[in-house]
């Protein structure tokens, strides 16, 4: 298992967790995602994963990285 970081804007409440870890959760190699609504950063754990798509999902979104 991997682990990738991002530091993103605009997570503000409950919903935009749900809105985060839904649209990442299909993504290939993704077995978890943790959100922190305090800091913003966004954690992804799985195997094969690749930063680049999982940053433009988050932009896509409407959370990108800070």
């Amino acid at each position: 298992m991997s682990e990738e970081v991002f530091s993103v804007k605009n997570i503000k409440c409950g919903g935009c967790v749900s809105a985060i870890q839904e649209g990442l959760q299909g993504l290939p190699g993704v077995a978890s995602v943790e959100v922190v609504i305090e800091s913003g950063r966004v954690t992804v754990i799985g195997t094969g994963l690749d930063r680049a798509l999982l940053s433009n999902k988050l932009a896509e979104l409407g959370y990108p990285e800070a």
